[in-house]
């Protein structure tokens, strides 16, 4: 599991972070993978470990379970656990006191009634039956999407999960609006023999699911490692500059692209040194010039005055400086002398590689031949060269 961003041999350098490349106890930095950085810290002989434990369940979904038995589970460990039908199957992603944090943040307490307990760890039994539920799922998803559409349903079953022993299903969907699906849940129950259970999802929510990839070129951020959705207005995308185009601004789940709140913080606190108002006007001796771009992070304006071509770029200070001149009514003689001047690399010719390259290299040196002469015969050719083959005239229509 190297980067895969640098030529180098056997894989490329380890990542960045555990830095365990690819052979740590989670199974790599893949989606949503929690590192213990508890997990080698020695407690007290009389300390009693936390016995909550963090279970992982297909795409991102975790629950947390009790080990009321005591079991020894690790990273990665298939585990049975209660269901309030019948039992599920599901993978240890975290345990110990990092567990406890976990809890706080989504507001549960370790005594909470939806914690349900765990049974056993796995056998080759209940992962047979765990396997064969698993495999069921993709012509189960395309058989339920052809029923809805022959109900005429507006709502898109974006994806399925099964319980752990195939008693019961569970059916993620997207709508607009409020859907009737009580004759969908008949057909279903009837088709499947299991228990049907609906459940609505956001776009956003959905696209966290499936996984894709983004417009950078990188796994959905969703996918991987965010876990609270937060707004995203438009209003991000002009403080930074952004030209309104939603096929660009939007995600694959169609919504603004959360990427756009990341540097909004640095754009805003930059932008509360800029002038405020949509159109900066600075007077000057030659008349009013006009902003007419700006880089936010450059800390540069470019000003264009009237009956003028070109450009004049101004650093920020030297805005706020003539601003402040035209407030107390003065004006600026020239913006030329607030003007950046703009740094030209010097760059060395080679002309020995100019001239392998010349774009006159192919074209034909034959000079034409003067007006008045003859064309070459072949009654006075000296010895020994070829005769001269004439072109046939062409025959006037």
């Amino acid at each position: 599991m190297g980067c895969g961003s640098c030529g180098t041999e056997n894989g490329g350098c380890s990542p960045a972070g555990c830095k365990s490349n690819g052979s740590c106890s989670s199974g790599g930095c893949n989606k949503l993978n929690v590192f213990d950085w508890l997990g080698n810290v020695s407690y007290p002989e009389n300390y009693k470990p936390f016995d909550v434990i963090e279970i992982r369940f297909k795409g991102s979904r975790k629950s947390y379970f009790k080990n009321v038995e005591n079991l020894e589970l690790f990273t990665g460990d298939m585990v049975v656990l209660e269901s309030d039908m019948g039992h599920d199957v599901g993978q240890v992603s975290l345990s110990g006191d990092l567990v406890r944090l976990q809890l706080k943040k989504r507001g549960m307490s370790e005594d909470d009634t939806r914690i349900k307990k765990i049974y056993r760890k796995a056998t080759a039994g209940d992962l047979e039956k765990y396997h064969d539920a698993k495999s069921k799922e993709v012509s189960t998803l395309e058989r339920a999407r052809v029923i809805s559409m022959e109900l005429n349903l507006a709502m898109k079953i974006s994806d399925i999960e099964f319980q752990g022993d195939s008693k019961k299903v569970t059916f993620f969907y997207t709508a607009e609006n409020r859907v009737d699906f009580r004759d969908l849940i008949k057909r279903y129950a009837s088709e499947f023999n299991a228990r049907i259970e609906m459940k609505q999802v956001g776009y956003r929510q959905e696209a966290a699911r499936l996984g894709a990839i983004g417009s950078c070129g990188r796994e959905l951020c969703c996918s991987t490692w965010l876990t609270d959705f937060k707004q995203v207005s438009i209003s991000a995308a002009r403080s930074q500059n952004l030209s309104i185009n939603m096929a660009k601004l939007s995600g694959q789940c169609g919504k603004l692209k959360c990427c756009l709140n990341y540097e909004l913080d640095t754009y805003k606190e930059a932008l509360s040194e800029f002038p405020k108002g949509k159109q900066i006007k600075l007077e000057t001796e030659n008349g009013i010039a006009f902003c007419v771009k700006t880089d936010i992070l450059k800390r540069m304006l470019w000003f264009h005055l009237p009956k003028q071509t070109d450009w004049v770029p101004l650093e920020l200070e030297k805005v706020n400086e003539i601003l402040a001149m035209n407030k107390n009514g003065k004006k600026a003689e020239s913006l030329k002398g607030f003007a950046v001047e703009a740094e030209v690399p010097e760059v060395e010719l080679n002309t020995d590689l100019l001239s392998e390259t010349d774009l006159s290299r192919f074209d034909n040196t034959k000079t034409a031949r003067p007006k008045g002469s003859k064309r070459p015969s072949n009654k006075n050719r000296p010895k020994g060269k070829k005769p001269f083959k004439r072109r046939p005239n062409k025959k006037k229509e």
